[in-house]
């Protein structure tokens, strides 16, 4: 615990384990780093979390607390993207900011799940800072929970899902607490981005959370189960560079920074674009009983939660331009569209009719906006149509003032908080990023946390779309239906094969490992 000489104004909160006394910054009160599961390791390592050890006195929590164990970015995206590292083992921690601690004052809750694939991010990035979300009057939490082979690593002698399984915990953590914090325990909505986003559609599918989510908010990412061999093919390409039997057992013994070493080199084999081995949530029988999208659009899950769902335009530029990727692709030209096609399990119409609509466009560009509708916007328009009237989408469309990112994944971050003026926000955006467009998405997602309504037309059969960043807000009507109709009609998008790829699709996997090394 950090040492804090104790000032009689700190705010001071009950939480079931014992008080913590947070800290005043600018009107809001801020708590760091409060335990809500003990720390996984020991007894606990690759098992689902238990309660933390209660304590005596009053916690401090000033501080934010240790970041889960993970390899850090590339030297390519370090330079887009912030990813704080605090050492320690107690990495099963929260942060609440409120306006109004104590209980009565029942306001709305967003718990907000972070990006990075599952292999990296933390809740300490300065851009997921909560006070623009207290100040509107929304009690705005965020959490670590474990990550790669730690959190979703893939053995014989260990259940699966922990990581998952933290995320769970938190949840009944702010169902169970938010009240002496100040928030509303039926009012909490669940937001992610990215790999947090997919987390995040994965617990509204899970029967277990039933009661603790409100509203959903997916930013960029789909409810999906990852293919079971996918994952098992990353825990066994590990075992093989440690030369160690693929078990929990034998990965517990293994040096804990030569453990992130070997997932950092193993994982750069795998892209968004192209696939390959990663980690993943998967299909238990527990937490995650079958698929999440068919259980949430056969409306078995989630009944009565309404959605706020959206994408990125240029999501692929963030995956391809760090590294000049997205010029590689471009020279590979024919090789990077069989890639896309393995990638999509698509047609040779598809590609055809995607150059058809973008005539100009380079390869990556038409590659990467394949593998988006193929990985994001089918499977959320196919929810929307799931939940009309109770669904709102939209396409974040600034682009960033750094050179060739566009509208990337991950840029909308800094306007959704409201936290573009810190130094971290630019490393994506560049200078300049219009505080209007922030006051318009902060806004929007302030308004569905509180009402579940954020300021547009829901999804109907018009396909409305509110488009941030082009130009002022304002409503498309099927923006990107043109694109998805080249798909087959009632496809959905289906996990990886398990069968090896094809020699294009390898080499331009190792051929992009390669300038990521760089």
């Amino acid at each position: 615990m950090t040492a804090h000489h104790t000032d009689p104004k700190d705010p001071v909160a009950g939480t079931p384990y014992g008080a913590v006394r947070g800290r005043w910054e600018r009107g809001i009160a801020v708590f760091r780093g409060i335990p809500y599961a003990a720390p996984p390791y020991g007894a606990h390592r690759f098992r689902p979390p238990v309660p933390p050890e209660p304590w005596d006195g009053v916690r401090d929590a000033g501080a934010f607390g240790p970041t889960a164990p993970k390899p850090p970015y590339s030297e390519a995206f370090a330079r887009y993207l912030s990813d704080p590292v605090i050492p320690g083992d107690d990495c099963l921690n929260l942060n609440v900011w409120t306006p109004q601690p104590g209980p009565g004052a029942r306001l709305p809750v967003l718990v907000f799940l972070h990006g990075g694939a599952l292999t990296r991010g933390s809740s300490a990035v300065p851009v997921y800072d909560g006070h623009a979300f207290a100040r509107d009057g929304v009690v705005f939490v965020s959490l670590n929970h474990r990550l790669g082979v730690e959190g979703y690593g893939l053995f014989p002698d260990a259940p699966p899902n922990p990581g998952l399984h933290d995320q769970l915990a938190a949840l009944r953590w702010v169902h169970e607490t938010i009240a002496h914090f100040g928030g509303d325990p039926g009012r909490v909505t669940l937001c992610g981005q990215s790999a947090g986003a997919i987390s995040a559609g994965v617990l509204l599918a899970a029967p277990q959370t039933q009661g603790l989510i409100r509203r959903a908010v997916l930013q960029s990412g789909p409810p999906e189960a990852a293919e079971r061999d996918k994952v098992r093919r990353m825990v066994r390409r590990m075992a093989a560079r440690l030369r160690i039997p693929a078990t929990a057992r034998a990965f517990a013994a293994v040096d804990r920074t030569l453990l992130l070493r070997t997932q950092a080199e193993v994982g750069r084999l795998s892209s968004p674009v192209l696939g390959g081995p990663a980690f993943g949530i998967v299909v238990d029988g527990d937490l995650v009983p079958r698929d999440p999208l068919q259980a949430l659009v056969a409306g078995e899950a989630a009944r009565g939660v309404d959605l706020l769902m959206g994408w990125t335009r240029d999501e692929y530029r963030l995956w391809l331009v760090p590294g000049g990727l997205v010029d590689h692709v471009d020279r590979l030209g024919p090789v990077a569209f069989a890639g896309a096609m393995a990638r999509c399990h698509a047609s040779h119409e598809v590609p055809r009719g995607y150059r058809a609509l973008h005539p100009d466009a380079a390869p990556a560009e038409i590659v990467g906006q394949m593998v988006t509708d193929h990985l994001l916007r089918r499977p959320l328009h196919r929810l929307a149509e799931a939940r009309p009237g109770s669904s709102y989408l939209y396409e974040f469309a600034w682009p960033s003032r750094r050179p060739g990112l566009g509208a990337c994944h991950g840029l909308e971050l800094g306007f959704v908080f409201d936290t573009g003026a810190v130094p971290e926000a630019a490393l994506l955006a560049g200078d300049g990023a219009p505080q209007r467009l922030a006051d318009a998405m902060h806004g929007a997602w302030v308004r569905f946390a509180t009402t579940g309504d954020p300021g547009w037309q829901p999804w109907d059969d018009t396909h409305p779309v509110r488009v941030l960043g082009d130009g002022e807000p304002h409503t498309v009507s099927g923006p990107r239906d043109e694109a998805l109709a080249l798909w087959a009609p009632g496809t959905t998008p289906r996990p990886e094969r398990t069968a090896e790829p094809t020699l294009a699709v390898r080499r331009l996997r190792r051929s992009m490992a390669a300038v990521r090394r760089h």
